[in-house]
């Protein structure tokens, strides 16, 4: 594995911008009504994702880092619950929501991970 230079490299955050990338099509398809209220929401949890990720990176300290990663993971579980109401509302077919909450649940289980790999080890705690 390469070393990690730049939140660039953490494999969550690029699964995170292709989230992005797809639900702001997403939310770009939307009906015009519903351009303010569940497209904006839907963009702003997806923007969500990848910026806490990146600026939990850059505080170099394992808890404001943990804390970021907190949020991007409350804005995966978001969006999750938004994007249920596109199949509902005929935006979406129910196969791209099911696909789309599929990777919802990777990214969380990769964000879960990486927020385990930068916490305190055990030892940590003993001293």
């Amino acid at each position: 594995m390469a070393a990690v230079k730049s939140f660039q490299d953490l494999e969550v955050w690029k699964l995170g911008r292709d989230l992005r990338r797809r639900l702001y099509d997403i939310a770009k398809g939307l009906p015009a009504h519903e351009r303010y209220n569940l497209a904006a929401q839907i963009k702003a949890a997806a923007i969500s994702l990848t910026s806490n990720i990146a600026e939990g990176f850059g505080r170099y300290n394992y808890k404001e880092n943990v804390q970021f990663c907190r949020i991007a993971r409350g804005s995966g579980c978001e969006l999750m619950d938004h994007l249920t109401t596109c199949p509902d509302e005929g935006y979406i077919p129910t196969a791209q929501h099911e696909k789309l909450g599929q990777e919802l649940e990777t990214f969380l289980r990769v964000l879960n991970a990486y927020i385990k790999a930068i916490g305190p080890t055990e030892t940590s705690f003993n001293r």
